[in-house]
């Protein structure tokens, strides 16, 4: 597995990037498209959510993380 890439959207107006591995970056695309939205505002969503402090790529992960537990049944 190749490491993190950057990654360029625009959200809320402004362009913002992210590094993240193709393996979460599929999940994302496949969470964005069941939902019926664009990859670009689900960032958006994950971004207006994360606490303070927190980085956007890692909020990401953990955004797919959750999804993937929910999904599974695992969900704490």
């Amino acid at each position: 597995m190749t490491g993190p890439k950057k990654r360029s959207v625009a959200i809320r107006g402004h362009r913002t990037s992210f590094s993240i591995e193709e393996p979460f970056l599929t999940e994302l695309e496949r969470l964005a498209r069941a939902r019926g939205i664009t990859l670009a505002a689900l960032v958006a969503e994950v971004d207006g959510a994360r606490p303070q402090g927190t980085n956007l790529s890692s909020a990401l992960r953990l955004h797919v993380l959750e999804a993937i537990k929910r999904e599974s049944g695992r969900a704490e």
